[in-house]
């Protein structure tokens, strides 16, 4: 690499605030808030929002949308028609 021209790439920690779930890794993103970490040294913190710990994906765990309701609820407003015809 150039010298001078690139983004410092230094260690950084990562953490998802929704599952209580940290992970140290190397990156040139940048942050004000810093953190200790389990070695003792501090590093910089990045919150984010989703992480592998907490995405349905990863976990298995996904939100149930009430479809039967909204289904129903145009029935009710529309009726029945065209079905079976």
């Amino acid at each position: 690499m150039k010298p001078g021209i690139h983004p410092a790439y230094r260690p950084v920690v990562f953490r998802d605030r929704a599952a209580d779930f940290a992970f140290l890794t190397r990156s040139t993103a940048t942050s004000d808030k810093t953190v200790e970490w389990r070695d003792g040294n501090t590093y910089p913190v990045i919150d984010v929002e989703i992480s592998s710990a907490s995405h349905p994906f990863y976990t298995g765990h996904q939100r149930v949308v009430d479809t039967a309701g909204r289904v129903e609820r145009f029935e009710r407003r529309y009726g029945h028609r065209g079905r079976g015809r």
